[in-house]
């Protein structure tokens, strides 16, 4: 216990440090977290907190989940649900189904392990790309189309992917072969993470609702936080979209004007909730990237796997775009289009992070490739991070997003 403590209470140092260090740099924070990260890798330094799916899975990502779904307004949201579900429905098994192919075709890779890497890097975490957003006071549509997108995304994402693992890891099997079977399974694990996610909004509001103590209310939002996830998997059904419902739900009375006349949480209660989870948000975000620096450090690679981590960097980029252009062509001539400019900062924007590194470290042993999906996974993660991290502030600029400087 006393070494995880110090291990954690490290990471929070380091994580202060850069903070520092990256304004003063306008470094975008993330991307000074992963360059720490393998800064502390190269000289040596025991993190003593390795990164694995357990970690991730369990302790990060409810809590990523659900600030990312409180800080959304569902009123915004709704004006613009049907492009972001169909980005975030069609356009994951698009990009995965691309990335998919292209891993066949153009380095070999048996069709299963394909099919899988596909799936779990179709996962998008903009996180960098959203504190580019805040340092640059860009607000309104744009960002709510990067992050929600992001957020369903992620749900689609990790649902594909547990009925996927399950084909590859038993192929011959009928049941993993069966249309019928697989659709079935899809709207159950897609169907009850929502149900629990629902519920669990509901309860959480409820209980609120009579409660005028605004350290309760806090209280209460964190339970349903992790409760949702942890109840959803106990079901054998999606956490992540438990997790995601359950924010917005809450999120719908927490964000101002958008639902406080309900009076379910306390004027005091909506702003320490929004600060405690910003922080919480903040204290998740500092821990996962530094370890995925950490994690990035330790991969060794020689010239062949280093081109074919390029090739797999450009087949990722073209199954975004794949997803983005073609998609928002749909919507052109309807009220819900996306003006071009936009369409570049969500193909660009759409990094990979947490979520796609945790289903990565989820695979069996005995997966076929797992290795190199692995290193796969990691590459693409440390790519969008820093390089589409760091040009994002260019690219803003250069589309003329940015206001003028003071």
């Amino acid at each position: 216990m006393d070494h995880l403590l110090a291990s954690t209470i490290g990471l929070l140092v380091a994580a202060i440090v850069v903070a520092q260090i990256a304004r003063r740099l306008a470094l975008p924070y993330t991307v000074g977290l992963v360059i720490a990260g393998i800064v502390l890798a190269a000289l040596r330094i025991n993190i003593g907190l390795p990164l694995t799916h357990d970690l991730i899975f369990e302790v990060i990502l409810p809590p990523l989940l659900f600030e990312a779904a409180l800080n959304i307004h569902w009123n915004e949201l709704r004006r613009d649900l049907l492009p972001v579900l169909t980005l975030a429905v069609l356009g994951t098994v698009v990009s995965a189904a691309a990335v998919s192919a292209g891993m066949i075709y153009f380095l070999g890779w048996a069709v299963p392990s394909a099919l899988v890497f596909g799936v779990l890097i179709a996962a998008t975490d903009p996180v960098a790309v959203i504190a580019t957003f805040k340092d640059n006071r860009i607000v309104g549509r744009m960002r709510l189309l990067v992050e929600s997108e992001s957020l369903f995304n992620d749900g689609v994402a990790a649902v594909l992917f547990a009925l996927v693992l399950a084909w590859a890891q038993d192929a011959d099997s009928a049941n993993a072969t069966d249309a019928i079977h697989v659709l079935r399974e899809l709207l159950v694990t897609a169907g009850g993470g929502i149900l629990v996610g629902l519920a669990s909004g509901a309860v959480a509001i409820a209980v609120a609702g009579r409660i005028s103590d605004h350290l309760v209310e806090a209280t209460v939002t964190t339970v349903a936080a992790y409760g949702s996830f942890i109840l959803a998997e106990h079901f054998h059904v999606s956490g992540v979209l438990a997790t995601v419902v359950a924010g917005l739900s809450i999120g719908h009375i927490a964000q101002p004007g958008d639902g406080n006349r309900s009076g379910a949480l306390t004027l005091r209660g909506r702003e320490f909730v929004l600060a405690l989870w910003e922080f919480i948000g903040f204290i998740a975000n500092s821990v996962v990237f530094l370890l995925i620096g950490v994690s990035i450090a330790g991969i060794v690679l020689n010239q062949r796997s280093v081109e074919a981590l390029l090739a797999t960097i450009g087949i990722v980029l073209v199954g975004r775009a794949l997803t983005v252009y073609p998609i928002c062509l749909m919507f052109g001539r309807t009220r819900w289009a996306v003006p071009l400019r936009e369409q570049h900062v969500l193909w660009w924007g759409g990094l990979r992070g947490a979520l796609a590194l945790a289903l990565a470290l989820a695979l069996p042993a005995t997966m076929e490739m797992r290795g190199e999906i692995l290193i796969a996974a990691f590459g693409v993660v440390a790519f969008s991070v820093i390089a589409q991290g760091l040009t994002m502030p260019l690219l803003l600029r250069s589309l003329g997003f940015c206001p003028p400087t003071e």
